[in-house]
């Protein structure tokens, strides 16, 4: 990352776009002079992006797609969908940065409902299939996945092994439900990067960084896989229905 930054302020673009904290602070590292607009899913204040959300300061704004917020909302869909009183799993991968702010989340929201909660870990392929494995033998009722470019990148896998052990699992991004897995609720990430554009358009006309404020998703889609649901032998709710962003059929 820092090489490809470099690359980058040596060429002298006007605006650089960094998906990713990893990409944004190569960036930061790289120029205090070039505009940086960025997409990531840490919180910018904590990992030294910003300054502060409503003035972020020096070169640096964009938008901050904080991931770890949403286990309440994930753990509650699928308390939706299975009997009161089943475990269910939670799979983390421990090598992510957001994985202590994931885990909290998750086993804060547990404990508000009272929903018991094993935590799975893994950061292998291997070790994913293992998790599975774990997951069946402790005959958890569902699966929730956490957020890690490691799993987007396997989900294929991750939705073949939820089907082969029958356990409804939701994800949090869309690319899984289209994978075959059963249900994603998240940030709309399209929306996400559209922003991120339509602040850097407003840079090459002349606006600062420092007076554009941080910006945070205003969008969250709720994606549906009903052929996955048939396989499973589940019925979705209708009122999970009726409020899906998408249905695939």
């Amino acid at each position: 990352m820092p090489a490809l930054a470099d690359v980058l302020v040596r060429a002298r673009v006007s605006v650089i776009c960094a998906a990713g904290p990893g990409a944004a602070l190569a960036a930061k590292a790289a120029t205090t002079a070039i505009p940086i607009v960025f997409l990531s899913g840490e919180e910018p204040g904590k990992i030294g992006l910003v300054e502060s959300y409503n003035r972020p300061s020096g070169n640096v704004t964009g938008v901050a797609v904080v991931i770890e917020r949403l286990g309440a909302k994930r753990l509650g869909l699928l308390r939706e969908l299975i009997p009161s009183g089943t475990v269910i799993a939670a799979l983390l991968n421990p090598r992510e940065t957001t994985f202590d702010a994931q885990l909290n989340d998750v086993q804060e929201a547990a404990r508000a409902v009272g929903q018991q909660i094993q935590i799975l870990r893994a950061s292998t392929e291997r070790e994913i299939d293992a998790a599975f494995a774990s997951a069946a033998q402790m005959r958890a009722g569902a699966m929730l996945v956490g957020i890690s470019f490691f799993y987007t990148i396997r989900r294929e896998q991750l939705a073949s092994l939820a089907a082969q052990v029958a356990l409804p699992t939701i994800y949090g991004q869309r690319e899984y439900t289209s994978a075959g897995g059963l249900i994603s609720y998240g940030s709309d990430l399209a929306d996400a990067y559209r922003q991120a554009g339509i602040y850097a358009g407003r840079i090459l006309r002349g606006e600062k960084p420092a007076d554009l404020p941080v910006l945070q998703p205003t969008k969250f889609e709720l994606i549906i896989n009903l052929k996955t649901a048939k396989a499973l032998g589940l019925a979705i709710p209708d009122k999970l229905l009726a409020i899906a962003d998408e249905v695939i059929e």
